[in-house]
């Protein structure tokens, strides 16, 4: 018997395990994430993330997040967005911006509050995006012309005329598993709307398509920016709702900010 938080930024949505309560062993973590992700016989979620003391000094909380399929990410832009809203709401701290261990480095985010107090996003500053590259890769018998950049996780942006055209689902996965990415990639198609706004769609390494990814979109406004196509300030626009991403001209850091959403609490009942 497991308590669980289910939260969801921009339709991105994960179950949270405060194990500073419960106490999950470590390597039983992928397996759990497999069980409640799973949409028939679980709770429902791209995935698993586990609050957790940090192994490090100079951090407040160790950040694990595993995908639907057990694989473990080096990090979430929309899953730490509510890790950090659970870690505030829930009292574990009282910090507004806080130091979060995980996978990728130190990622600081920091809870954004009302005038009426109450919770009305989280920003994360993911650091330096990382790796910025060019290639051309054959997939399913096509050529494409990706960006490959690492904004915490690696991915791809391939740049098209009409995001809702792609067939996501098919190259997809072809382009997940290429061998130029032995550990695989997150994909990203990318629209150009205007020099402040793009639309984008990501299939997501070990979980497939998602609502929305925090790290895809970061990476495709670095890409967007690499290319002339926009500035280092756009709305990133989803299937799930918008996300806003800045690049910082004087840190090189890499900022989102979005909406941070509980769902539901309840008990996880299956073994597991």
């Amino acid at each position: 018997m497991i308590r669980f938080t289910k939260m969801e930024g921009a339709g991105n949505d994960y179950i949270y395990i405060n194990n500073l309560v419960e106490q999950v062993p470590e390597e039983r973590l992928p397996a759990l994430a497999r069980a409640v992700s799973d949409r028939h016989f679980g709770v429902g979620a791209d995935g698993l993330i586990v609050i957790l003391p940090p192994t490090e000094p100079g951090y407040d909380f160790r950040f694990r997040m595993f995908n639907a399929d057990g694989s473990e990410g080096e990090m979430c832009g929309n899953g730490m967005r509510c890790f950090a809203r659970y870690c505030y709401d829930r009292g574990l701290t009282d910090k507004r911006r806080f130091r979060v261990q995980t996978l990728a480095g130190c990622v600081e985010p920091e809870v954004l509050v009302g005038a009426d107090g109450a919770v009305a996003g989280v920003r994360v500053d993911l650091g330096e995006p990382r790796d910025l590259h060019e290639r051309r890769l054959v997939a399913g018998g096509r050529e494409y012309d990706v960006t490959a950049v690492n904004t915490g996780v690696p991915h791809i942006v391939i740049f098209v005329s009409d995001v809702a055209a792609v067939d996501l689902a098919a190259v997809g996965p072809e382009l997940e598993r290429h061998p130029d990415f032995p550990g695989r990639t997150n994909v990203n198609f990318a629209q150009v709307l205007s020099g402040s706004a793009v639309r984008a769609r990501t299939w997501e390494r070990g979980s497939g398509i998602t609502m929305a990814c925090g790290t895809g979109a970061s990476a495709v406004l670095v890409a967007a920016c690499h290319h002339g196509h926009t500035g280092r300030r756009a709305t990133v626009r989803m299937p799930g709702g918008d996300l806003l991403v800045e690049w910082d001209e004087a840190t090189n850091h890499v900022f989102l900010t979005g909406p941070a959403t509980f769902v539901c609490d309840g008990v996880f009942l299956r073994d597991f």
